[in-house]
Order: C-alpha cells, then structure tokens, then sequence
C-alpha cells in the first residue's frame, strides 16, 4: 500500500521501515520453515461481538489482567503510553489532567468507554482518564483507526474500551498494597466467584500522593511552588445471572472519586474534584439458533468540581444510554442490526444557552469469512438532536493466503460532534460549529509462527487519514475575541510496526510508529505530537522470580499549534521486579525513569524524575 502526501515525500521512511520488516519477516519465514501458532484472545470491540483476535480485520491490542498487574504502573494514561499507536499528554503526576493520542488525532477524537457505555465530560469532550482506577479493570481493547460507523461520534482516532472485572465459576479473591516515592500509597482487593446460577465480583481500592509540584517553570502563570498530590478511591461491582440455557442477565457499576492538586494561580491550593459513575443493566437472549438479542440501559456520568482563588466552577455531565443489538447468523456471515439512543445533560454554573442533546444511532455490522477470505462492512446513521443526520461507514477486506500470512486493507469515515464548551461557553464559543470529519484509508501485513523455539507474531499496518472542519480556538489581532472556528484541515499518516514473541522463560513486545500528524495549510506537526515513538519490554522468568524492562521513547514535540515551544525527544527507562514468596503471594518493585530522564509531556510542566514503587500482591 502506498501512503499519499508528505509522508512519502520524505525519503518514504516509513514506507523503508515496512518493506524491510516485511522483508525480513518473508526470509525468515522461508528459512526457518516456521508453523503458525494461534493469537485468539476474544475481542468485543472491534465488531461489537465476540470474535477471536486472529481474525479481525482492525488494528487492535488487547491489555489483560496479568499485563496490567505486572506493569506496575500508577496511572490509565501510562499504561496506554506503551502501547502501539498511543502517545500521551500529563500534566503533571499520575491524579493530574491527561489524555491520549491515538494514530496522531486530537484528544476528544478517540471514544473512551466503559464496559459498552460513555463516561466522558460533554464540556470538555473528552474522558478523565486519570479518574479510572487500574485496580478495577479486568482488561483494555484499543482499536486503531475510525469506528464511527461502530459507535457514532468521537472515534475519528479509534476506541479504548475498558472492561471492569466479571466473576467467575470458582471463588476467587486478591489483595495488594504497596508504597512509593512521593509518599505515595496504594491498597486494593476483591473477591468473585458464583452461587448457583448467579457469578459476582466486587473490588475496591484507595491511593493517595503527596505528589510534586506540577509546573516548573517559574514565569509560567500558574506556578505555585506547592506540591500537587492527589486522592483517589473506587469500588466496582457486577452480577450474571444465566437464568436458562443461553438466556443471560447482567448488572455492572463502577464509581471512582479523584481528588487532585494543580498549579493555577500563585497562591490558592487549586485542585479539582472529580467523581465518575457508569452503570448499565444488560439482558443476552439466545432467541433461536441464529437470532441473538442483546438488550442494554445504562448511565454513565462526569461530575466535575474545581476549587481555585477565582472560585468553585462546576461541571456535571450525565449520559442515559440504551441500546438494542441483534446478531443474526445467516448463510451469508454474521449480520448485526442495532438501535441507540443517548441523552447527553450538563449542569453547571457556566450559563450555556443549551443544556442537552439526544442521539439516535441505527447501524448494520456484517462479516463474512469464506476460506481464505473475510470481509466486514459496517453502515451507521447518527441522528443529533443539534446537527441533524451523519452517515458513517466503512469497509475491509483480509485474505490470508497461508497459515502463518493474511494481508488486510480497508476504508472509514468518521466524525466529532463540538463539545459544549465549544458551543456555548460565555464569551469563548461559536453555536455555529459543525462537527469534525474524518476519512481514513488503511493496510496490513501480518505474520505469526514459530521461529526455532520462539512463537512470534509480528505486524505492519500503514494508514492514511484525512480530518476536516477541525475546531480551533482563534483570536483577532487584539487577542480580545476568541472562539472556536472550523478552519483547519488536518493529514494523520503513518505506519505501526509491532512484534510479539515468546521463548522459553522470556517475553518481548515492541512497536514503533512512524507518523506526520499534520496542518494542512501550515505543514506544521499537530501539538504535543511526534514524528517518531515507540517502546519495547523484555520480561525474564526464573524460577520464582520476574525481571522486566521497558524502553518508552519519542521524538521532538511542539506544545503549540505555531511549532515555536519545542520540547525535546526522551527515551526512559524503567525497571520491575517480581518475586513470588508462595502460592498466591508476590513481593513487586517497580523503579520508573530510572536515570531520571528530565523530559516533558507538556511544556513546563514536571514528569516527576526517577521513581520507585513497592508492594505485595496476593491472589486465591
């Protein structure tokens, strides 16, 4: 596949980097006589139905538990920082403001949910990452590339889906705390397990942080010298109940209360005060051997309060969502026919003009695999109670032509509807926005085997995305009248490199992308986006004990739309330790940036220099 505009014109870089990987995956693959191995956790997200991993036609990465707790990681937004695609914003430490960047799109431009349902701020646009506690997920879908033909707005970038823990058929329970730099402190448990019928799982945890002082540079004026910590506490629960053979009844919740320190002024103890509740009730009907109904309510909600020297200014999101979800297996493939609505409300002090919106969604999703062969093509109507009618869709194709090969390619559109700070802050708004829209083309080569002793999968997908009526914020000469215009256009291209392999005792995972999220009209590189980001980890078994290592690096940034606040490349290092004292009971260390690397995610603003973390970790 050849990418168009400037990404080739530059020496083809990226294009180089996929020929060669291809390349050298072929001469091994002819050499080493390999034999396919078998990738096929299940994946909901890319198709709104379970399907293995191995044959989807997306570019997805799925995050497990076992992943999560030997990451050892502080926060959501560091987790996704070392996964392919992901770059990410902090500012400051883990309970400070973050986001992500998903393939080099804007950060409301990628749909966060939670177990199926939105919990995002309709002010901002955007999803309180730092707010969804790690303790609490069972695992984590990322799919690359547009999905508003899935989910309707906000997937220009793609979806990240967090599952939050279900119980299983035996009784389980775990237990962890541990204590780090900043005095920061951390504790979590749960059990799960089934009663008959009925399987349950419950889990809470706690942590707080002194923190560091979150701005460093002086003239900034929002520096304060204090320290910026942060509280956080949450629980999660869920209930199935498997009433009758193939007949299912499912309640899930999550609530998550942040409280946060952040530099806003020279004197007051700025911080805000953030709670996220999502639940949902779901009912799963085998109606008949090819009709499966899958019935949803559920409310997801950001209820946000922030206390500064210039006063408290709330914001209280609250989405009601229903769905209706109906997987036919035909002769022909898998047809799903579905139903949404969503009822968006804010309630703040701001004085917006307008205080709701409702979406109605009606969308098709069929996939078809004959032989070698699959297909997928998804059509979506969203109609907005503020825009009217956006048609999405899409369309891939996958052939794989031998056990260990298959190539994909595929087309999307996507779009974002404004936010409501956009629409109708006082002062700083236009109602006349439009919404954001996306057009993206993409392509695949994949490969999995056995290379000597090693199982191996490795990957190359390049992707060409056009984003029009882009929101940006502009002032008149004066810098008095300031408000949201659709003027830009934007060029996201790149390629995702990605290998897996397992020897023995030792695991490997790394990715590198190769990417020009660019102004059309300036040729400038979008904020806080590189050219160049990757990571790779090493983990070590022996015996009874885990050693693991993780790269995380990125090239250049720019903090502006101007490319005038240019913020250096970084490559830290970080380290982990894990030592299983008995069935059930591990001692874990994780040392992060350990030659602290001073480096930024924001212009001024602190990563926190080297940092350990120490715990036990137990489970039954």
């Amino acid at each position: 596949m050849s990418l168009p505009g400037r990404l080739t014109a530059r020496p083809s870089c990226a294009l180089t980097a996929l020929w060669l990987a291809a390349c050298s995956l072929a001469a091994q693959a002819q050499t080493g006589a390999p034999k396919a191995a078998t990738f096929d956790p299940m994946v909901i997200t890319a198709t709104r139905t379970p399907q293995p991993i191995a044959e989807l036609l997306a570019d997805i990465t799925v995050v497990g538990a076992d992943e999560i707790a030997r990451s050892g990681v502080q926060s959501l937004a560091e987790l996704l920082q070392r996964q392919p695609g992901v770059e990410i914003v902090q500012n400051g430490g883990a309970g400070s403001s973050s986001g992500v960047f998903l393939r080099g799109t804007n950060r409301g431009q990628t749909l966060i949910l939670i177990d199926g349902l939105r919990v995002s701020s309709s002010s901002v646009g955007a999803t309180t990452l730092e707010a969804i506690p790690l303790s609490e997920i069972d695992r984590i879908e990322i799919l690359r590339g547009p999905a508003s033909s899935l989910y309707g707005s906000d997937a220009i970038g793609g979806v990240i889906q967090v599952f939050t823990r279900r119980g299983g058929s035996s009784f389980s329970a775990n237990a962890s705390a541990g204590y780090g730099t900043y005095s920061t402190t951390s504790v979590a448990g749960g059990v799960s397990g089934a009663v008959g019928p009925l399987r349950f799982a419950v889990q809470a945890n706690g942590k707080r942080s002194d923190g560091f002082n979150a701005i460093v540079n002086p003239g900034n004026v929002s520096f304060n010298g204090d320290a910026d910590g942060y509280e956080n506490d949450g629980y999660s629960a869920s209930a199935t109940l498997t009433w009758a053979p193939g007949q299912e009844l499912i309640a899930q919740g999550l609530h998550s209360r942040m409280n946060s320190q952040f530099d806003g002024g020279p004197d007051a103890d700025d911080r805000t005060i953030t709670t996220l509740d999502v639940w949902s009730v779901r009912s799963v009907n085998k109606v008949n051997g090819i009709w499966t109904s899958r019935l949803a309510a559920g409310q997801g909600s950001d209820d946000s309060l922030s206390k500064t020297g210039f006063g408290d200014f709330p914001f209280k999101t609250t989405q009601t969502q229903y769905s209706w979800l109906n997987d036919l297996t035909l002769p022909l493939g898998l047809l799903t026919l579905g139903a949404e609505r969503r009822e968006e409300r804010i309630d703040t002090d701001a004085g917006f003009g307008v205080t709701g919106r409702n979406t109605n969604g009606y969308f098709g999703i069929w996939q078809f695999t004959k032989g070698g062969h699959a297909l997928l093509a998804n059509l979506r109507r969203d109609d907005i109670s503020q825009f009217g009618g956006k048609t999405t869709g899409a369309i891939a194709y996958g052939y794989r032509f031998s056990p260990a090969w298959r190539v994909t390619a595929g087309y999307g559109t996507a779009f974002k509807a404004p936010s409501f700070n956009d629409l109708y802050y006082p002062g700083f708004s236009n109602a006349n926005l439009v919404p954001e829209t996306s057009s993206n083309i993409e392509g695949g080569v994949y490969w999995n085997g056995v290379l000597a002793d090693a199982t191996v999968e490795a990957r190359a997908v390049a992707y060409h995305n056009r984003v029009k009526s882009l929101i940006v914020f502009q002032c008149d000469s004066n810098f008095f009248n300031c408000a949201p215009q659709n003027v830009d256009r934007a060029t996201l291209e790149g390629v995702t490199l990605g290998v897996d392999a397992s020897w023995r005792d030792t695991t490997l995972k790394a990715s590198l992308d190769l990417q020009s999220p660019e102004d059309d009209l300036t040729g400038r590189l979008l904020p806080r986006r590189a050219r160049v980001h990757g990571a790779v980890s090493l983990l070590q078994t022996w015996g009874a004990w885990q050693l693991g290592a993780e790269f995380v690096a990125s090239s250049y940034r720019y903090d502006d739309a101007e490319n005038r606040r240019r913020m250096g490349g970084y490559g830290i290092l970080n380290l982990t330790a894990q030592w299983t004292v008995a069935k059930g009971l591990a001692l874990f260390v994780r040392a992060d940036n350990v030659f602290d690397k001073n480096y930024e995610l924001a212009a001024d603003y602190s990563t926190g220099g080297a940092q350990v973390f120490a715990g036990v970790r137990w489970a039954m």
